[in-house]
């Protein structure tokens, strides 16, 4: 045993005595679950060689990041790279008049800019009528055509016949959807087959949209529709998220086995409780209804709350009493790409633990999306590193002040 010991004391100074290419010497670093001080984290080619306590280490570059804390890069859950915000387009005309091509090139800065702000893996959740814009993005970015976030995409996502927009037209105009309309088991095994054979990571549908009385949120699919859609992905090894803001939508959803819900405001206690037993994580998006709200005149901070934000606030606090995985995504798209942290800085502003946001920023996210190598400073992860001024856990819009951005392994943002 003592033998072992010492080859493997042997091994351990070898690997990190022998020359790596880049040592970062932050003060601190959070490894996607714990804050450590005093540890230094070395790169060879794309992935981490060392995190832990600072050791003597030849490397090409030395990099002095003090003053800062070195972390994962975030992993943003919920965004949606071809949209712009609506105050300066509203959703309609960007899927009526803004061609594909105008989408991409606005996607392209979309993701230059929120990798600069810390974001190096981006879940898109659908092209919103640009049929299948991001799976040719994401290639674009894989073979360094173009800087951005890592890409997981939706392509065209799937919802029921007559209940997604642009609406408003008579009978005899036909215009592009946001999404894709399937029907009936046959209809949704053919559209789900279709959407993962043209390079979708993942299966979005829409179990509820605003299509009832008033345009209230109701349940579009069956709970065997959905349930057709999650075995047809199943079988190819992907897995589905569920728009869902109702009761009902997000029931079925849940009954189907979806991974994750996106909205959930017409969540009750029950329901939470109930994906919380089963491991579903919920995407609140506290940030897109904020700014949505603003854009219909709430004066934030001056006037009153809205009654979708008040209700938004309850139903957040039903889901963290529950105990359910809290995937950051805010929709971004909706608002500013680069402004991420914004959803980040609700979240605890609504109550949730400052650590526990930098957890589902970093380790949980990679968890739910199943990236295996991603979200922590370990040994052999991909060398997925940020670094910010301050300490997060003390403030978390100390993640605004980005002054370091690593991806893969090549240096994208080094503010001296």
């Amino acid at each position: 045993m003592k033998r072992f010991i010492l080859v493997l004391l042997a091994f351990t100074w070898v690997s990190v005595s022998a020359q790596v290419d880049y040592l970062l010497k932050p003060d601190r670093v959070f490894d996607g679950k714990s804050m450590h001080e005093n540890w230094i984290v070395t790169i060879s080619g794309n992935k981490i060689v060392y995190a832990g306590p600072a050791t003597n280490v030849k490397a090409k570059r030395v990099i002095n990041l003090s003053g800062t804390t070195l972390m994962p890069g975030m992993i943003e859950g919920h965004s949606h790279i071809l949209l712009h915000p609506y105050n300066e387009t509203s959703w309609n005309d960007q899927v009526l008049k803004e061609s594909y091509a105008e989408r991409s090139a606005r996607a392209v800065n979309h993701l230059k800019a929120s990798l600069l702000a810390g974001i190096t893996t981006m879940r898109d959740l659908g092209s919103e009528g640009a049929g299948y814009s991001d799976v040719g993005i994401k290639q674009a970015v894989e073979k360094g055509i173009i800087p951005g976030s890592r890409l997981l995409v939706a392509g065209k996502a799937i919802v029921a016949t007559g209940s997604y927009g642009p609406k408003g037209f008579h009978e005899g105009v036909q215009v592009p959807l946001g999404a894709e309309t399937a029907d009936g088991f046959d209809d949704l095994i053919r559209v789900t087959r279709d959407q993962i054979g043209h390079g979708a990571d993942f299966i979005k549908v829409y179990a509820d949209y605003r299509w009832g009385p008033d345009n209230t949120a109701e349940a579009t699919f069956t709970v065997a529709e959905l349930k057709t859609i999650v075995e047809i992905a199943e079988s190819s090894g992907r897995y589905v998220v569920a728009h869902a803001s109702s009761e009902e939508g997000m029931r079925r959803a849940i009954e189907a086995g979806v991974e994750t819900i996106e909205h959930g405001d017409g969540g009750t206690t029950e329901i939470f409780k109930l994906m919380a037993d089963k491991g579903i994580g919920f995407c609140p998006t506290l940030a897109a209804g904020d700014a949505i709200s603003q854009y219909r005149g709430w004066n934030k901070g001056v006037d009153a709350e809205p009654t979708r934000i008040a209700n938004k606030r309850k139903s957040f606090k039903m889901a963290l009493d529950a105990g359910v995985k809290i995937v950051f995504g805010g929709d971004v798209g909706v608002f500013p790409h680069g402004d991420n942290v914004r959803e980040l800085e609700m979240l605890v502003e609504y109550g949730m633990g400052v650590k526990a946001a930098l957890i589902s920023a970093t380790s949980l996210n990679a968890e739910i999306f199943h990236l295996d190598r991603l979200g922590q400073i370990k040994n052999d992860f991909l060398a997925d590193i940020i670094a910010v001024e301050g300490n997060p856990e003390e403030d978390i819009s100390n993640l605004r002040k980005v002054s370091f951005v690593m991806k893969d392994g090549i240096v994208y943002k080094e503010d001296k």
